[in-house]
């Protein structure tokens, strides 16, 4: 077991080595474990990028770094296990923002408020993708002609998403009701289980994050129809926005975030935070995050809180456009 001096000059060593300069003693300690609580699956983008933060952060941020995967009730799960956890930066959440954004106007209940959580650092942000599989003809390539098949075959559009009163959820049910095209809503505990599903037939869509995708769309498994944020993703950049398509409301690149719980102190929050930009801008974190379609995007403390307000708003508008009640 490391003494307190040990911890310290390894915290010092770690800290020097991304290039931070000094924190002060107190936040250079290593502890043993860190576990990283992610409220879904293995196998989905969430999941993945989180495991590769880990990488960047064992030896720095904790001796041993766990991904604990909590999935159930649309990612729920995952953030009531951060609330119940001790303040002393050894438990921390990576989570999509709809847990925290969307879910506080789509529940009448929740085991947890904003207010348990601490926002540390955004990590990475992904446009949605509305896509379509085998069910689906291979014709059918944007928005406006899979609006035509559904209205000319009643009863057989389905769309599957990560989790009830989730961003893509809410997304996919929205095109739907400006297109006025009845599709029966399919949710899965997280992407993974739902990607299969889609490929092999069982569902007609699925709105999902964009990296669920990529390696899918190129193989001609599944075409990608659509994605959500305010301009092409790169990544397809041949792949019409909603917006492109007509619609104009459905703009969003969701962010991932990492969260300590709110009884974190400032000392502990401000370590995390350093210590979390320090291994997201390390320059092979972008090429190898490349294969899930995300964007890269460490932020401050306050910067992360800010963007959370804005999308708690936008999330609002979009619930009750749609009259959503996921508890009811």
């Amino acid at each position: 077991m490391k003494t307190r001096r040990q911890a310290l000059l390894q915290g010092a060593s770690a800290v020097a080595a991304l290039g931070l300069g000094h924190l002060p003693a107190f936040a250079q300690a290593i502890p043993d474990t860190l576990r990283i609580v992610v409220g879904f699956p293995p196998g989905g983008t969430t999941d993945a990028f989180a495991r590769r933060i880990g990488e960047k952060l064992r030896g720095v941020y904790a001796t041993n770094i766990v991904i604990e995967n909590r999935p159930g009730a649309g990612g729920q799960i995952g953030v009531s296990a951060l609330k119940a956890a001790a303040g002393d930066g050894a438990t921390m959440l990576y989570t999509p923002a709809s847990m925290l954004t969307v879910y506080p106007h789509s529940y009448s209940k929740l085991p947890y408020s904003q207010a348990d959580v601490a926002p540390i650092s955004i990590g990475h942000a992904t446009d949605h993708a509305f896509v379509v599989g085998p069910a689906v003809p291979v014709e059918v390539t944007n928005l406006r002609q899979y609006v035509a098949w559904a209205k000319a075959n009643p009863g057989k559009a389905t769309v599957g998403n990560p989790g009830a009163g989730s961003m893509p959820h809410l997304l996919a049910g929205r095109f739907a009701q400006i297109a006025d095209i009845q599709s029966l809503n399919v949710p899965f505990a997280g992407s993974g289980p739902g990607v299969p599903q889609l490929l092999g037939g069982q569902i007609t869509s699925m709105s999902s994050p964009l990296g669920d995708w990529i390696q899918h769309h190129a193989t001609g498994r599944a075409r990608i129809l659509a994605t959500s944020g305010p301009n092409r993703s790169t990544f397809v950049a041949n792949v019409a926005t909603y917006k492109e398509q007509g619609f104009d409301e459905l703009v969003m690149r969701e962010w991932f975030g990492f969260f300590l719980p709110a009884t974190a102190s400032a000392a502990v929050r401000d370590r995390a935070s350093h210590l979390l930009r320090a291994a997201l801008t390390q320059p092979d974190v972008a090429e190898a995050v490349a294969p899930l379609a995300v964007q890269v995007t460490p932020t401050t403390q306050e910067q992360f809180a800010e963007r959370m307000k804005a999308d708690t708003e936008f999330s609002g508008r979009l619930v009750r456009a749609l009259g959503f009640r996921a508890d009811s």
